[in-house]
């Protein structure tokens, strides 16, 4: 059991200190950020909007689309905010709850992320490999309740991390070497042994990670697979192409993920402000250009987009007359 002075402290704030090192330029690491994160808040709102209003994009697709759109912006509205408070206002302070939050919300949507990745690659597969059944199999409750079992899954693999990490002992520095809470950065704070929970957030994350890349690969295994036994060229290059932005999202986000991983459990002898400005990219960066990606790739998404703008445009005439 832990001292009385060890509980007191437990419960006292964390402070981040951002980017190690570079301090003195937090004012101009902040711009980028700030950039992106609007451009985040915008490019996902418009996919949400361009999905919500045009009926053409009422489909299964589009909707894990959409979901993608809310955990990027849920994403960055748990980091970047934060992250800006510390590099304008010196506002390094943050609640030991809310450092956990933050926490849970980074790694539950992670793993949601990871789950919505693994349906839209089998809504892929269906569209591609079962045609004349996808709108049997692929109907817009079943959709929801893809969406909502990740939302779970993600919840429930979390839930017990937090509760064992919330229950160390955190008697060492209060100083955290980071832009936000981040999970190995605050676990060295804790004076009593963390092996439990690091064992368990290794094997669920090595579960979860390995488990959704293996079925997404079959997934696209089987779709090359069809796609090149397809007698038309150009049936085979519009196959490709739709899966072509769910690929480079996919990519996106587990070599990202792995990278930024490794680079916190194992320096490379690289600086400690490289290892978290990548950490920091790689929440930030890709919720941006997930959207962007979105729009070069499927016209749908553009066209849907366009149409919104038209709309907007045709609402504005109509007040100004």
């Amino acid at each position: 059991m832990s001292s009385p002075s060890q509980s007191n402290s437990s419960s006292l704030p964390f402070l981040l200190m951002g980017i190690p090192g570079l301090e003195d330029l937090h004012i101009w690491f902040s711009v980028p950020f700030c950039f992106v994160y609007i451009m985040t808040l915008l490019g996902n709102s418009t996919v949400l909007l361009a999905v919500r209003l045009d009926k053409n994009l009422h489909q299964p697709m589009y909707y894990f689309i959409s979901m993608l759109a809310v955990i990027d912006l849920i994403f960055s509205t748990a980091v970047v905010p934060k992250m800006l408070g510390v590099f304008w206002l010196g506002s390094r302070e943050i609640v030991f709850e809310a450092c956990f939050i933050q926490m849970f919300f980074i790694h539950t949507f992670t793993a949601v992320e990871s789950g919505v990745l693994l349906a839209m690659s089998f809504d892929r597969y269906v569209a591609i490999c079962k045609p004349l059944r996808y709108t049997t199999i692929l109907t817009s409750t079943r959709t929801i309740q893809i969406g909502l079992l990740s939302l779970a899954r993600g919840a429930a693999v979390m839930t017990p991390l937090m509760c064992l990490l919330t229950s160390l002992p955190y008697c060492k520095t209060r100083v955290i070497p980071h832009s936000y809470c981040e999970h190995m950065a605050v676990v060295e704070l804790a004076c009593a042994d963390p092996s439990v929970s690091d064992l368990y957030s290794v094997v669920m994350a090595t579960l979860l990670v390995g488990t959704d890349s293996v079925f997404i690969t079959f997934s696209y295994g089987m779709i090359l697979r069809s796609v090149l036994r397809l007698p038309s060229r150009e049936a085979r290059l519009k196959a490709l192409s739709t899966c072509g932005s769910h690929i480079s999202i996919i990519l996106l986000f587990y070599v990202g993920g792995l990278l930024s991983m490794y680079l916190q459990m194992f320096s490379f002898g690289l600086a400690p402000h490289t290892q978290v400005l990548v950490a920091d990219f790689y929440l930030t960066v890709p919720p941006m250009l997930n959207p962007i990606i979105y729009g070069i790739k499927m016209k749908q998404i553009r066209g849907g987009v366009f149409r919104l703008l038209e709309k907007l445009a045709g609402l504005r005439f109509l007040h100004d007359y």
